[in-house]
């Protein structure tokens, strides 16, 4: 009987091959989460300075227009003294992610994971040190206007991708190796 060296090595060291999956995983979600956080910060220094006068139309009902949130998604909660609970329900929320990011078993959910994580820290990054009444008070800068769903922005869109990703990962689509 012939053995390949990959399966003979496999179960030699079957610990070692798992650590470093698993440390592939945690690379992906994390520097997924960088990535898009980067990106988000970026986009967001151009709307502020691009936008600060006139909205730009694209196409159709779409507009690139500045706008501030104070409250949550899409704005619900805006005005009400409510951005403390926000914080600390979203601090809680990024570290439950970045837990299930750590433990990541697979390259879909390892990405789904770091994506949404990305989106929530690219808005807590805006709530930390955007003009407010305080630390963690700030702004949400959000510019993409479609005319017909309330004005957002690349972490909002890349919180709806990681959750598109995550559902993949769990409905038993097959992930190729």
């Amino acid at each position: 009987m012939l053995h390949c060296a990959c399966s003979v090595r496999a179960q030699a060291f079957p610990v070692a091959e798992s650590a470093t999956t698993a440390a592939s995983y945690r690379g992906l979600a994390f520097g997924a989460t960088a990535v898009v956080v980067a990106l988000d910060q970026l986009t967001k220094q151009w709307a502020l300075s691009a936008l600060a006068t006139d909205p730009i139309p694209v196409v159709g009902s779409l507009n690139l227009t500045l706008v501030f949130n104070s409250g949550v998604a899409f704005g619900l909660g805006s005005g009400g003294g409510w951005t403390g609970v926000i914080v600390v329900v979203g601090l809680a929320l990024m570290g439950g992610v970045a837990v299930l990011a750590w433990r990541a078993d697979n390259r879909r959910r390892a990405l789904g994971l770091g994506i949404i994580l990305g989106g929530a820290l690219g808005n807590m990054v805006d709530r930390a040190f955007r003009a407010g009444d305080g630390f963690l008070s700030g702004q949400v800068v959000d510019f993409v206007d479609l005319g017909w769903w309330p004005v957002f922005n690349l972490a909002d869109a890349a919180l709806w991708i990681g959750i598109g990703l995550l559902v993949l990962s769990a409905g038993g689509v097959v992930e190729r190796a």
